[in-house]
């Protein structure tokens, strides 16, 4: 799900933190650890590391090297599993100052799940992965549903998040004939009714509110996805979200993960689609009533601390910090920020034109 302000400011303000750090040497220690991992193999690696530091010929370096290692085994010593999210790991001498010792060690709990394992030792630390949990991501609402089962989850940036299954206990088919058979077959077909029913209500409850939601994927072996979305009494607002209707024959995890294999297309299309119209509305409006739009740094920069902007639009090909910033001022006036790819021919006008637009809520004198 989206960061709200506080985590995404103690993440910016942390991985600008760690992103500055420079060591003379080969001897900074980055470790990430994901979510559900034994923290014990991961104490055992570095110790593994530590003892194979000791055939590195620069004395300095290895004295750093080593107690950059001691210094991250207490920490995993002293956890006795690894924190909900997973925990990114640094360490080392981050002195400027050639045989002088500055040493830091840090333990930092992403605000989302850590998906990788990873361990580096370099001049620099490694932080794609905690930068890349600033990205503004897409978020996509995942059902995958045949009479027996059914899983909902959420699709959010590149990954799938699980967020309730369900079994529906419905009997098979009876080999009675007559009157018998006709009997259980409404049985069935009304349990697979009030299926369908409840699992739209959860999918209102877990999908209602997200309002970073851009649309539904449904899937599910023959004709069943389609009973459900006719059946299934799922709000309107829900159906209309409904932007893939894909045949999958499984409706648990590994059907999400077909269900968004399927899927790809539609996807992309959708997010290229959103973005051509955001910039023809922008464009639009610089052609017919410019000074109700804002472009370049300074004059958008002014728009922003008067309160004038409407919606901001950021080229995703700008310096990331510049991002950040920008992203951060419009926060404080509660302005949404639409990320802008090089994918579209309006995407690469938009950056030709420096990359920095808005959408005035007022015309400024």
């Amino acid at each position: 799900m989206a960061l709200d302000e506080k985590q995404k400011t103690d993440l910016e303000d942390f991985a600008k933190k760690i992103k500055d750090y420079r060591a003379r040497h080969t001897e900074l220690i980055t470790v990430y650890v994901p979510a559900g991992f034994d923290i014990n193999l991961i104490t055992k690696q570095m110790e593994s590391e530590k003892s194979t530091a000791a055939n590195i010929k620069s004395t300095s370096t290895k004295k750093n090297v080593q107690e950059a290692l001691e210094s991250l085994i207490r920490i995993t010593k002293g956890m006795k599993q690894a924190p909900k999210n997973g925990v990114a790991l640094f360490a080392g001498n981050v002195s400027k100052v050639e045989g002088q010792s500055d040493f830091i060690a840090e333990a930092f709990e992403p605000p989302e799940e850590l998906g990788v394992r990873l361990y580096r030792c370099d001049q620099t630390f490694v932080i794609d992965p905690l930068e890349e949990m600033l990205e503004v991501k897409e978020v996509f609402g995942l059902i995958v549903i045949e009479r027996n089962e059914a899983t909902l989850g959420l699709l959010i940036g590149k990954k799938i998040k699980v967020l309730q299954n369900f079994e529906s206990f419905i009997p098979g088919k009876t080999n009675k004939g007559g009157q018998s058979a006709a009997r259980y077959s409404r049985i069935r077909d009304n349990m697979a009714k009030e299926f369908f029913r409840k699992i739209a209500e959860v999918a209102k409850t877990e999908f209602f509110h997200l309002k970073e939601l851009k649309g539904i994927l449904v899937g599910g072996p023959g004709p069943t996805k389609e009973d459900f979305l006719k059946e299934g009494q799922l709000v309107t607002e829900l159906k209309e979200k409904v932007i893939a209707v894909k045949d999958i024959g499984y409706a648990d995890e590994h059907g999400l993960k077909l269900l968004v294999e399927d899927s790809a297309d539609v996807l992309a299309k959708q997010e290229i689609y959103q973005e051509k119209k955001l910039m023809e509305d922008f464009f639009n409006l610089l052609g017919k009533d410019k000074d109700k739009t804002a472009y370049g740094q300074s004059p958008v920069e002014s728009a922003l601390k008067i309160g004038a902007v409407d919606k901001l639009f950021l080229s995703k090909k700008l310096d990331k910090k510049l991002i950040r910033d920008l992203e951060k001022k419009a926060t404080e006036t509660a302005v949404k920020t639409e990320l802008i790819s090089m994918d579209t021919d309006e995407g690469k006008q938009f950056f030709n034109l420096g990359g920095i637009g808005a959408i005035l809520r007022f015309k400024i004198k």
